[in-house]
């Protein structure tokens, strides 16, 4: 099966699908290349959809609210970035880096005082930086080894622990028989006092862990948002789904185990 993920050569979600044994796998510029692609029958896809320090990543949330595909799979990917760079730390006048990688190593960029330019992606950065006089990246290790680049500065990442959950995405919802975990999207079609209350109770009732709660705009105006909720399996989940769609609209996105990633 053709896995489809962001690129270009050198990402985290490359490093992942390589990790995972996918093949072929089929590099994009841009998530919502990646869902395109999908809903267009070339494969299925590798997303991050958060990650334990910046949270939601908002491309890939409006991707599931704008396509009608399934999440099939899980992964769970640690995250270490390093600065590196053709020239010393203190000849960087500016640093490359992905809006979400910016906010996982706020702190260490904030030190360095140098100014930032995001791009698409990690292996983006690496590009960007080879080509440009005195720069630096923030990447993987693999991404500085593919472009040449050296790592001045090992670990730039806010918290050691840093983690990407990754989702697998696909045309038709995967079989549940090893489901761990479910998603869905709420888009309320009401504005009203208790509406969320409500549509909480619906799992507290039941005693139904939500294990994620998130909200986005809907792009519908100011105001208007929609809800991402995952939430543990259990002998409820059909009753409490049937419940919800009586008060609100829902999407189901998907059960889904949680895939172990190769070291």
């Amino acid at each position: 099966m053709t896995v489809i993920t962001l690129g270009p050569e050198g990402t985290f979600s490359h490093e992942l699908a390589l990790r995972l044994g996918c093949d072929p796998v089929v590099l994009e510029p841009t998530i919502h290349s990646i869902f395109a692609g999908v809903a267009a029958g070339n494969g299925d896809g590798i997303v991050p959809i958060e990650n334990s320090e910046a949270g939601g990543v908002g491309e890939t949330l409006d991707g599931l609210t704008q396509y009608p595909l399934s999440i099939t799979a899980e992964m769970y990917l640690p995250i270490h970035h390093n600065l590196a760079s053709l020239v010393p730390l203190d000849s960087i006048r500016v640093i490359y880096a992905h809006p979400q990688t910016h906010e996982q190593c706020s702190g260490w960029i904030e030190q360095w005082k140098v100014p930032v330019i995001h791009t698409s992606s990690n292996a983006s950065s690496a590009i960007e930086a080879k080509k440009t006089p005195n720069a630096g990246a923030i990447l993987s290790v693999s991404a500085a080894a593919i472009y040449h680049i050296p790592v001045i500065v090992e670990h730039v990442e806010n918290n050691p622990g840093n983690t990407t959950r990754f989702v697998r995405i696909a045309k038709n919802p995967g079989p549940d028989c090893r489901a761990g975990k479910c998603s869905i999207l709420i888009d309320p079609d009401t504005d009203r006092a208790g509406l969320l209350y409500d549509l909480l109770g619906v799992f507290a009732r039941r005693r139904i862990n939500l294990t994620r709660i998130e909200s986005r705009p809907s792009k519908r105006g100011m105001g208007k948002y929609v809800f991402f909720l995952d939430y543990a399996v259990s002998g409820c989940t059909d009753e409490a789904l049937r419940e919800l769609e009586g008060i609100t609209t829902i999407r189901r996105l998907g059960c889904y185990p949680t895939i172990g990633v190769p070291p």
